[in-house]
């Protein structure tokens, strides 16, 4: 005797990734909230870049970056490995794409630490999987405040960045969500709050059609 539609097993649905981005001028808080973010939340990893610069005291190649040569990085761009790429202050960094297209498939979510450059061409690559989030600080004497408070950079260094940070601001509206980081644990909910919805987009739940017709079927 065949079981009635009522008894039959509905369909599983499966996730597809989605690559969390998060900008924001050099000091606005960015890398401690991304921080923050992979503490606390499950299926979510971090984007590990390629680079040209030095690594610098503490720093683990593979882990916090595949340090790599000028040729190398070249040959990476010529040869389409890299989901984007930019030059920062001399030095280039790039995002390579066989790693990131893996997790998005197995249903793990991705976190980029870039700037508005980077943004635009995973946009211009990968749009349906890209959720941008841009960090303003709460002012330019909060943000100036905040480099020196670091002491990694020489003072030349900070002038630079302050310099650039206001055209890295100019692009806070190319991003689909906008957060002022007055508060680091309001600012890393708010950031929660938003991966959160983006993993229910219907586009990103494989097989849901699937799913609600044998609801349909069911009832």
């Amino acid at each position: 005797m065949a079981p009635s539609p009522s008894s039959q097993p509905l369909q599983d649905i499966t996730r597809r990734g989605l690559m969390l981005v998060l900008s924001s001028p050099s000091g606005a808080g960015k890398t401690t909230i991304s921080r923050r973010l992979l503490d606390r939340e499950l299926g979510i990893t971090m984007s590990v870049s390629v680079t040209t610069r030095p690594m610098r005291p503490g720093e683990v190649n593979d882990v916090d970056y595949h340090f790599i040569d000028m040729p190398e990085f070249d040959r990476m761009v010529e040869a389409g490995e890299l989901l984007e790429h930019a030059r920062v202050f001399s030095n280039c960094y790039g995002t390579p794409r066989a790693a990131v297209e893996k997790a998005l498939s197995g249903g793990r979510d991705v976190l980029f630490d870039i700037d508005w450059q980077g943004t635009q061409q995973l946009a211009q690559n990968a749009r349906d999987d890209l959720v941008s989030v841009f960090v303003l600080p709460p002012s330019g004497e909060e943000l100036e405040r905040r480099l020196h408070s670091r002491a990694q950079d020489s003072a030349e260094v900070i002038a630079q960045r302050m310099a650039k940070a206001s055209d890295e601001i100019s692009h806070w509206a190319e991003y689909d969500y906008v957060i002022v980081n007055r508060d680091l644990e309001e600012s890393v909910s708010a950031v929660q709050a938003i991966l959160r919805a983006e993993r229910l987009r219907r586009r990103r739940q494989v097989g849901l059609p699937q799913f609600v017709r044998s609801v349909q079927e069911a009832l």
